[in-house]
């Protein structure tokens, strides 16, 4: 093989994008991985606060999928230090369906607001959308 063409398989493809999912739910994190990683997303997952921001520090994300809820604290208190890391977009996963917690996460910096549980197509949808702004 040549040079060039070990360079060409080692680098990760033009339209694939760096998704970091914080989440405190394995199942939805899985879940989350699965689809984004099966439409060509590097994906990485962080539990907490605290393990965001060092995935973030050493590879920060084109976009961002944060729970509201995390066992460290609020997920929205993640988007000053990561933007200033180098993220990129925000989206809000919460299981609260309200105006109050909508405008809180707009307000935050969030592009848009999920609730849960968000249908496949519908997410894989609208983060081609976030990642193609």
């Amino acid at each position: 093989m040549t040079s060039a063409a070990s360079a060409d398989a080692a680098s990760p493809t033009p339209t694939s994008a760096h998704v970091l999912v914080v989440e405190d739910s394995d199942i939805v994190a899985d879940a989350l991985r699965i689809l984004l990683e099966a439409s060509g997303h590097r994906v990485s997952t962080a539990a907490s606060i605290v393990d965001a921001l060092a995935t973030s520090h050493s590879d920060p994300a084109h976009l961002v999928l944060v729970d509201l809820t995390l066992p460290d604290g609020d997920g929205l208190s993640l988007i000053e230090p990561l933007r200033a890391a180098g993220a990129g977009k925000f989206v809000a996963l919460t299981g609260h369906d309200d105006t109050e917690t909508r405008m809180r996460c707009l307000t935050a910096g969030c592009e848009d607001v999920l609730v849960k549980p968000v249908p496949a197509r519908e997410l894989m949808m609208r983060v081609d959308g976030w990642l193609a702004d």
